[in-house]
């Protein structure tokens, strides 16, 4: 893959646009405004992997030596330029949403973000707890955003939560796995101040929350039955990825059920557009 784009880390985009397309699907209206939000949200998530790709290169070189910076890819120069660069082109979009929809709020909710993923990568992601909530609701605002843009906001705010607990989750279970590049490089991430044992605890919290809540959502009929059976699959996918991270501290291990979390939350967000059909 091009280091250029292998550095937006393009399948974490995809989850952002996944988020932007299912509030489409669900308020079934999927408008040019939408799709712009689309490009604007890429373009952002890409540009905040590139700005922690830069601000990182350093843990890198110890836990992720293939990435392109630390393998030389693509220069710091280079990388701190690019990523600048899509914040920009991205903030330059959510002015044109504002103006179709006729509200300031898409604008400024993508201005914030763009501000959230830079100061993430700078200086965020080094306090215990806060970096892995801002990553959280980072993914949690763009059901928020897609909802802002179509004037929608009950349910994206509910869709919002669920994406935020899951993410602190998974956001937890890899500062685990990253916990020995993060120790040399003086990170001081929850695992490292609180241990791996409370961390592996709050994380099953976490993802165990809207595990056994999410099927209300069919009960209370914002989703169909169809939403239930393929809630089932992750349901049983994120019981799984709670159970293994309690039996097992360590990274390989945590590394698979940061896996098995993500696999979790893309099942979920495919019984989110099913259900709504």
């Amino acid at each position: 893959m091009n280091p250029y784009l292998e550095i937006l880390r393009p399948f974490n985009g995809l989850m952002a646009i996944i988020a932007l397309v299912l509030v489409g699907i669900i308020g079934k209206n999927i408008n040019l405004p939408l799709l712009i939000g689309i490009l604007a949200v890429f373009l952002a998530t890409g540009g905040g992997n590139i700005i922690n790709d830069f601000y990182d290169y350093k843990i890198d070189s110890i836990n992720r030596q293939e990435r392109p910076i630390p393998s030389g890819k693509i220069s710091l120069k280079n990388a701190k330029n690019y990523g600048l660069s899509l914040f920009i082109v991205s903030i330059i979009l959510g002015i044109i949403i504002s103006v179709m929809v006729g509200s300031y709020l898409p604008c400024t909710l993508i201005l914030l973000n763009c501000m959230v993923l830079y100061y993430y990568a700078h200086s965020l992601k080094k306090l215990p707890l806060i970096g892995n909530l801002s990553v959280a609701y980072l993914t949690g605002s763009c059901f928020i955003f897609g909802g802002l843009i179509l004037g929608e906001i009950y349910v994206p705010l509910i869709l919002s939560f669920f994406a935020f607990m899951m993410t602190l989750s998974r956001e937890i279970v890899k500062d685990m796995e990253d916990i020995k590049g993060d120790k040399l490089e003086n990170v001081n991430t929850f695992p490292i101040k609180y241990g791996l044992k409370n961390s592996s605890i709050l994380a099953s919290v976490f993802i165990l929350i809207p595990t056994f809540i999410s099927p209300i959502l069919y009960f209370i009929k914002i989703f169909n039955v169809y939403y239930l059976v393929l809630l089932l699959i992750a349901i049983i996918i994120f019981i799984v990825a709670a159970y293994k991270i309690q039996i097992s501290h360590g990274s390989d291990n945590s590394n698979k059920v940061s896996k098995l979390i993500k696999i979790g939350m893309f099942i979920t967000f495919i019984a989110f557009a099913v259900g709504s059909i």
